[in-house]
């Protein structure tokens, strides 16, 4: 048997790049829950979106709410405009508190969706935490599946099958069926440190210090980290027994502090009787997909496609209101 791993396999490059992106994220969060987002910006390289074609891609923006901001932008691969496609509504990552799509590292990853899945891939800029806290980030990934049910014809290419869509359940939606979720490595938590969190404190990118920053940041003043919108499968938990919940992905990597807690989701999602699937990287780090140099960011790419394949190509049954 070979012997376990100690530190995530990682290139000298992406090891510096993440150590100086932890640098900059811990300096940019002070100690009153306030973020300094100047400082951050010094390392949030904007991508504008390209209307012509870049690498078989191209991207525009929408704009749902200019009021709050609430906008997406939308991927579409150079395919022949009679194959229609699946659409992915994709939420960026950064803690409920930083990035949007347009940071160069989430608008790369959506590029290389889009072609590889192949799929329309809808990157939503919600807003963030502390400047605005639950359920502000909640209701605006809603909206924009609202906005895409009733807008569809003047928002999305022709060929774009919400029939076929991955992401949100139990709405009702007229035209929007959502037929899969793909949780990678999602940003769960509870006021228990388990065993990962112990053993992972300081971990690249998403440590437990940082973690509970952004939690702070996100939650109505008087909550806990037991909150249902952070331990999603705890004490609080909604009830999903009768929701016709869509078939679910759980990625998981070996050297993420929150490996324990999605974990949990995975086993609680079977228990309530849903359809899971559990897809574990021994070696990665929290986000290490958005890595390309990584050969595990392509398998898990590889593996989406085979989920997305295996959920279109069930029955769907009318869904219910």
């Amino acid at each position: 048997m070979a012997p376990q791993r100690t530190k995530p396999s990682l290139p000298l490059k992406t090891r510096v790049f993440i150590s100086v992106i932890s640098a900059v994220t811990d300096a940019s969060c002070h100690s009153d829950g306030s973020v300094n987002r100047r400082l951050l910006r010094l390392l949030d390289y904007q991508a504008p979106p390209n209307p012509k074609p870049i690498n078989s891609v191209s991207s525009s923006d929408t704009t749902v709410d200019a009021s709050r901001n609430l906008w997406f932008r939308l991927y579409s691969p150079s395919l022949p405009s009679d194959l229609l496609l699946p659409v992915v509504v994709f939420f960026h990552g950064g803690g409920f508190t930083f990035l949007s799509p347009a940071s160069q590292a989430y608008d790369a990853v959506c590029r290389r969706f889009a072609p590889k899945f192949p799929a329309f891939v809808v990157s939503v800029n919600y807003r963030l935490a502390p400047e605005h806290i639950y359920p502000s980030q909640y209701d605006d990934g809603f909206d924009v599946l609202k906005f895409l049910n009733y807008n569809f014809a003047t928002v999305l290419p022709e060929n774009a099958d919400l029939s076929r869509s991955v992401r949100a359940c139990g709405a009702g939606f007229e035209t929007l069926k959502v037929i899969g979720l793909v949780c990678i490595q999602p940003f769960f938590g509870g006021e228990e440190r388990t065993a990962a969190e112990e053993e992972l404190a300081n971990a690249f990118l998403v440590s437990v210090p940082r973690a509970d920053f952004w939690w702070k940041s996100f939650l109505p003043q008087g909550s806990n980290r037991d909150h249902k919108a952070v331990n999603v499968s705890g004490p609080n938990a909604d009830d999903i027994y009768g929701v016709d919940f869509p078939a679910t992905m759980v990625v998981v990597g070996g050297f993420d502090p929150l490996k324990d807690w999605q974990k949990r989701y995975y086993e609680w999602l079977k228990a309530c009787g849903k359809e899971a699937t559990l897809m574990e990287f021994p070696t990665m780090i929290h986000a290490f997909y958005i890595f390309p140099e990584l050969q595990e960011s392509g398998q898990l790419i590889l593996q989406i496609k085979d989920f997305m394949n295996n959920c279109c190509s069930k029955p769907q049954l009318p869904q219910q209101n």
